[in-house]
């Protein structure tokens, strides 16, 4: 029996052993190998065999399986083995107690007696000694300790394996966070649904080529015509695969100088094209892109003939900048769409005719921002236990003289473009103060308001002091506010952000993230922020639970908030399903139109009635 120095100089030896740089590098089977080798070497046993539970946690099946064997030299055992929970339901019964199983003589003991007709016969095993592993907090296997004569097992004994089991829990969580790591570093770059670059990455190559300054290329924006008639006609599902394969064809085409191809919304495509661009060879690939698309798309019965319409846009002979360039070659899109489905555009500086109305809208939205005409609506965010409004969100709109109610896809380009975001973003709480303390002296007190913040606002110091000002006149407690900033808004000055939004913290508000996982974000700078909560973005909510790439995702996100403490909210819950799946996987709460649609005050009012 091992002394008490053994069990000093044993645990030694095992920290010793997974703390070495060359076990760290081993892949997952060496390392299994190497700590059931430590068992026996260390206790004193014949076998050691490690576990893990099928999906369904109704059976085991084996990983690993290392063997004494008659002559004394260890050796791999043919493992895949299962053992059910129908065969041998006294033993799973005391593995899903969590409980260690030390048995003296496994032959007789209860618990292990069921294996006595086809396991114990063939191996010769006497006594066992199983250790749960687990997987954050959920239950993953087992570790065996066998031996072929029975004995008492030693609390120090149990001990050591106890301490192999933990460290076989720490492989599978950081198997688990590598994983999640991967996960969210795809959805940074790219985009989930066709593996394409997404509209950040375009961005970056754009600058980097300008930067180089080595070479002339164009923009190439690509705009799949009549997708809403699809998505209308056949379901979202039939869209989906549209764009899949229109963006799989178009990553596949060779064309001389395609240097990257990127998805930058849902029917829209940019290819980026390095060449000395002339009209004729850019109205060539025009023609080119455009034959490519017009082969029919064939799916399920449905052989479907699609268009596009793209515009094109060069460097450095229209413009020299990225956003520039970004919106010039947009711009060539909507004039090719004007004129009709398969048309294209080059870009030329009589499109700027609709500059000018863009300066009409930026004037007219610098006028709302000063005149406080801006309104709020308001769309609730649902806790899952109970179905109770949690919080509602605050989504700027403008009620345009000429145009109408405006959403702010329709003018928020404008408002950053034209240094308006610091005022738009003050506007909006100012009027979230406004309506918060009307309700409170009406007697109808709102939930947590949580407000959108953009980059220009957490870049700026004065913010907290501008927040506390509002509070202070309208007597809102700042704990009535949360703040919800996306990963590109957190990536300019990091000490200038901390600053900024430990300072609202400070002051009582909460901190969230929104659409977490499309952004530019690392884990090390979110960890960084007195973040409480993260917001899955809409993206990865819309397939579920039938797309695996948004199942996987959706996964890796909730167990990213389970290991960082942080509450979940899941964004786009459009159906029944989308709720179930992902309350089932515990996500703590919902918003889409499954719920409520962004409404105004008094509407909203109604729904917290």
């Amino acid at each position: 029996m091992p002394t008490s120095n053994d069990l000093i100089q044993s645990h030694k030896a095992l920290l010793s052993l997974t703390h070495d740089a060359d076990y760290v590098a081993l892949p997952r089977g060496r390392k299994l190998a190497l700590l059931a080798d430590f068992c026996i070497e260390h206790i004193g046993i014949n076998r050691t065999s490690i576990w893990a539970f099928n999906h369904d946690d109704n059976s085991i099946v084996c990983e690993r399986l290392r063997d004494t064997q008659d002559e004394g030299t260890l050796k791999d055992v043919s493992c895949g083995i299962t053992l059910s929970a129908d065969d041998h339901p006294e033993y799973f019964n005391t593995l899903l107690e969590e409980k260690v199983l030390d048995a003296r003589d496994a032959l007789t003991d209860p618990r292990t007696a069921s294996f006595t007709a086809d396991y114990f016969p063939h191996t010769g095993v006497k006594a066992m000694l199983d250790v749960p592993i687990f997987d954050g907090d959920r239950l993953a296997g087992v570790i065996c300790l066998e031996d072929r004569k029975p004995r008492d097992w030693s609390l120090s004994e149990i001990s050591l394996a106890v301490a192999v089991a933990n460290t076989l829990s720490l492989i599978h969580t950081h198997e688990a966070w590598l994983r999640s790591k991967r996960a969210l570093e795809f959805v940074t770059h790219y985009d989930a649904m066709t593996g394409l670059a997404n509209l950040a990455s375009l961005k970056q190559r754009v600058q980097d080529l300008i930067d180089a300054q080595t070479c002339s290329f164009s923009l190439v924006w690509i705009d799949i015509d009549r997708i809403k008639t699809v998505n209308e006609g056949l379901g979202t599902h039939a869209g989906d695969q549209v764009i899949t394969e229109l963006g799989s064809r178009l990553d596949q085409f060779h064309l001389r100088g395609k240097d990257l191809l990127a998805r930058v919304g849902g029917d829209e495509f940019v290819m980026v094209v390095q060449h000395q661009p002339s009209e004729d060879i850019l109205t060539q690939l025009a023609t080119s892109l455009q034959e490519l698309i017009s082969e029919p798309v064939m799916l399920d019965q449905h052989q479907l003939a699609m268009s596009a319409s793209i515009g094109i846009c060069c460097c450095p002979d229209d413009f020299e900048y990225t956003e520039e360039l970004m919106r010039g070659a947009e711009t060539a899109m909507y004039t090719a769409k004007a004129i009709g489905p398969a048309n294209f555009a080059l870009f030329n500086h009589d499109h700027q005719s609709s500059a000018r109305s863009r300066f009409r809208l930026e004037s007219a939205l610098r006028t709302a921002i000063e005149s406080n005409q801006l309104d709020v609506f308001y769309q609730p965010i649902i806790d899952g236990s109970d179905h109770h409004i949690d919080t509602i969100e605050a989504l700027v709109r403008w009620n345009h003289p000429e145009n109408g109610w405006m959403s702010p896809i329709e003018f928020l380009d404008v408002a950053r473009s034209a240094g308006l975001m610091y005022g738009l973003g003050a506007a909006v709480l100012r009027r979230v103060c406004e309506d918060w303390r009307r309700c409170q002296d009406e007697g109808t007190p709102l939930p947590v308001v949580s407000v959108n913040l953009s980059a220009e606002q957490v870049l700026a110091p004065r913010l907290p002091e501008l927040v506390q000002a509002l509070c202070s006149e309208y007597a809102m407690p700042p704990q009535a506010l949360q703040f919800e900033v996306t990963e590109d808004a957190i990536q300019g000055d990091m000490d200038t952000v901390q600053s900024v939004l430990q300072a609202l913290v400070d002051l009582g508000a909460r901190l969230a993230i929104d659409d977490f996982g499309t952004g530019y974000s690392s884990l090390s700078r979110l960890k960084s922020l007195p973040v409480t909560r993260i917001k899955i973005d809409r993206s990865f909510v819309s397939g579920l639970p039938y797309d695996p790439d948004d199942r996987a995702i959706a996964l890796s996100i909730l167990g990213l908030a389970r290991g960082l403490g942080l509450t979940v909210v899941a964004e786009g819950v459009e159906l029944q399903e989308h709720e179930t799946w992902l309350h089932e996987r515990g996500c703590n709460y919902f918003q889409g139109y499954f719920y409520s649609r962004p409404v105004p005050l008094e509407d909203c009012l109604k729904l917290l009635q």
